[in-house]
């Protein structure tokens, strides 16, 4: 079922990475979060439990194979899984790798950015750079383990 206000029924929601007749993986291009990653399942549900055990096991799958990708590429500290859909509910999930020395660590990406000194706002620019350098490769990376593992 396709919602017409739901941003989420109208766009891809990011740029697309990887998609399956039920789901899609994208990237959200989120500037202080490069390799920021969100799997939203294509019919309009707001949450797990409206997907068949079948469905849920399936989503799950490949949010883990995203974090996996996101480790053995990006190699973050910590990876930060979300599903919220407060903002816009149609279920989907946020997989967004973390660094001690992130803007916001250790608090969630959509708390309030704390001042950072400029030796704090350097260093984060330099693994900004460096995570871009390396998104092609994730994406690579994701692409193929997700093609492997739903193969038609």
């Amino acid at each position: 079922m396709i919602k017409p206000d739901c941003p989420l029924c109208l766009t891809t929601g990011g740029d697309l990475v990887w998609q399956h007749p039920r789901l899609r993986v994208i990237d959200a291009r989120d500037p202080l979060y490069p390799g920021f990653t969100r799997v939203v399942w294509k019919d309009h549900v707001e949450e797990m439990t409206d997907l068949s055990p079948l469905d849920q096991q399936m989503l799950m799958q490949v949010v883990l194979q995203v974090e996996t990708a996101q480790r053995t590429v990006l190699k973050p500290d910590k990876i930060n899984l979300a599903a919220f859909g407060n903002m816009v509910p149609h279920l989907h999930w946020h997989i967004i790798p973390r660094w001690t020395d992130d803007p916001h660590f250790p608090q969630p990406v959509w708390a309030n950015l704390p001042e950072a000194d400029v030796l704090a706002q350097q260093k984060q620019a330099l693994r900004r750079t460096d995570i871009l350098a390396h998104l092609d490769a994730y994406h690579a990376a994701l692409i193929l383990q997700l093609d492997t593992a739903f193969k038609p």
